[in-house]
């Protein structure tokens, strides 16, 4: 008696494996380790355009760090919405004045990520 021959199934089980490694995409890690503030919707950042803020005030955007990271993260957003991810424990006025200085180097606009309640 033969039994059922493995070799199509295994093939399949390649594939779809290959497949899966292709289209997915790696998330780099955050910069920082932050808390995002609570609000009543709240979503996953999806354009290019992410850029952090420490709860001290210091940027980071891909690989950099600082007031470079906030220029290229600008140049980047190509008149798109910067999408900006900060603590939820950071005082109003850091982020007041990263904001200003995000105005400043001509940011069209920024939206705050939140995450639900």
């Amino acid at each position: 008696k033969t039994g059922e021959p493995f070799v199509p199934m295994i093939n399949v089980v390649f594939l779809l494996l290959i497949f899966f490694l292709m289209t997915a995409q790696v998330a780099p890690p955050e910069p920082f380790a932050l808390n995002p503030p609570k609000a009543a919707e709240g979503g996953d950042p999806t354009a290019e355009t992410l850029l952090h803020l420490s709860p001290e005030g210091a940027f980071a955007y891909q690989d950099m760090k600082g007031e470079d990271a906030m220029r290229a993260a600008v140049a980047a957003s190509e008149d798109r919405a910067i999408k900006l991810r900060v603590d939820g424990g950071m005082e109003a006025s850091v982020l007041a004045a990263r904001l200003k200085a995000l105005a400043a180097d001509g940011a069209a606009s920024v939206e705050l990520i939140t995450a639900p309640r």
